[in-house]
């Protein structure tokens, strides 16, 4: 062979189908049998066919001398495209204007008070700061999003914050984007003027059916919690248009035999998609002890997301939103800007939150843990602390540090590295540590058993056919 070849960085997992992934720092995979496998290992390259060699050659496993730089530098600007967001300032940032809910879930990560405790409202005057520190931020995108509680009920804040965020807009001249999460409950019509006129998109929850929805999702007053939500969302449409909405579930026990229900659901109200939440053990949650395995809820992931393969090719487009997130990391090489796929950990980077008192944190879990007692991850105040402060905070420096996955043990070797990240508030609520990642966690099995079986259905093109129009294939 005239060629010599050089081993490039990767890592690789032993398959039970007598098979080896090998994935590298850019994100390339490639399948090797066993054989083949021993062969590169031991760089006994004449033994792989001419197929093989330029098959890991064309995606960066191996190089030849002559090619060597130009191997290294596609690889690095493929690594670069992953890291895209580590070179812009944050443009997510979350308000929460109030922790009124005219709901009490069962599992409510933040534990939301009665619908008639004001003094968890955010002020105007708090929201108008938050904006003004907002638009410091380096980034030619700016997403605001208001939660709660459900945000509906603490409206002049919502109103105080859209309009002073457009007045600044006018000069700073940022792709400006505003949302809204609520259960819809409280909806009027003089809201939906509101949001119309000021093109602000609504982020919603459902459950499921209604039996499932109203057992967990309970109003404060009578009545049937998805009875009401089903006719708010169709005044919302009315008014807004059919895809004024997304929804969001929650993923209960009751969720995990009862998955096809569910997605039927989402596809009768004429929902386009779902997300398959699983359930973070905070507030409510941790105090009603709402835990399920991993295990669980990766068998409920995997008959779902069957059961919309089906669907999709019956004709009735629909997607799992994590497996897009997911396939797009895979089979692309661009980032995305989900907090916990990202490394470090995208939280405080690619989002940012803001409690009703302007205290802020890194991610929605930092400040549940707050709501719990534990203070630890709070970045700074807006009425105290300069932008600078916040965001150089020896809080997010410590994420940052902590949250690298290619230096983590464990993950530096796991052959999902490159897709994956690290749940670090999850990790420190677990053990007291960020990076104390472990094998036996909720969110590294959830993640493996996920990867593996991706893996297993990428090889198959009917699942490919559905799947590369969920990330725009």
């Amino acid at each position: 062979m005239s060629e010599v070849y050089r081993l490039m960085p990767f890592e690789f997992k032993r398959r039970s189908d007598n098979e080896v992934l090998l994935v590298n720092e850019c994100g390339d995979f490639y399948f090797l049998s066993e054989g083949d496998f021993r062969s590169l290992a031991e760089k006994r390259f004449d033994n792989l066919s001419m197929t093989v060699l330029h098959g890991l050659e064309s995606r960066h496993f191996i190089a030849g001398d002559r090619h060597l730089q130009t191997a290294v530098s596609l690889s690095a600007n493929k690594y670069r495209s992953r890291r895209e967001y580590l070179n812009t300032s944050t443009a997510l940032h979350m308000l929460v204007v109030t922790l009124r809910c005219n709901h009490k879930c069962e599992y409510c990560q933040v534990s939301s008070k009665e619908a008639d405790a004001y003094k968890y409202d955010m002020k105007p005057e708090v929201a108008e700061k938050i904006v003004d520190l907002i638009f410091e931020s380096t980034s030619p995108v700016v997403k605001i999003e208001f939660q709660g509680g459900d945000a509906l009920l603490n409206w002049p804040t919502v109103m105080a914050a859209v309009l002073h965020a457009e007045e600044i807009n006018t000069k700073k001249k940022k792709e400006l984007e505003f949302v809204i999460c609520t259960n819809l409950y409280a909806l009027e019509e003089r809201h939906i003027a509101d949001i119309k006129k000021h093109k602000i998109k609504i982020s919603t929850s459902l459950d499921g059916p209604c039996w499932m929805h109203d057992k967990h999702r309970i109003l404060r007053a009578e009545g049937s919690s998805h009875k009401v939500f089903v006719e708010k969302l169709a005044l919302a449409r009315k008014c807004l248009g059919d895809g004024c909405a997304d929804a969001l579930m929650t993923t209960t026990r009751d969720s995990l035999d009862n998955v096809e229900s569910i997605i039927d659901e989402y596809v009768a109200l004429g929902f386009n998609g779902i997300f398959f939440r699983a359930l973070n053990p905070y507030g409510d949650a941790h105090k009603n002890n709402f835990n399920y395995s991993p295990e669980q809820y990766f068998e409920m992931y995997k008959r779902g997301l069957e059961y919309i393969i089906k669907l999709n090719k019956k004709g009735r487009p629909f997607v799992e939103y994590y497996t897009a997130l997911l396939l797009r990391r895979i089979l692309t090489p661009y980032a995305t800007g989900f907090v916990d796929l990202q490394s470090p950990s995208g939280a405080g980077i690619s989002g940012v939150i803001y409690d009703y008192t302007g205290d802020v944190y890194p991610a929605d879990e930092a400040r549940m843990l707050a709501r719990m007692g534990d203070c630890r991850f709070r970045m700074g105040n807006v009425f105290k602390n300069d932008f600078r402060e916040i965001f150089l905070s020896d809080v997010l420096r410590n994420i940052v540090r902590g949250s690298c996955v290619e230096t983590i043990p464990g993950c530096s070797s796991c052959v999902y590295r490159t897709y994956c990240g690290v749940d670090v508030f999850r990790n420190y609520l677990e053990t007291g540590d960020i990076s104390n990642v472990r094998m036996e966690s909720f969110f590294c099995r959830k993640q493996t058993q996920i990867f593996d079986y991706l893996f297993n259905r990428i090889k198959d093109a009917d699942f490919i056919e559905v799947t590369s129009k969920w990330i725009g294939g």
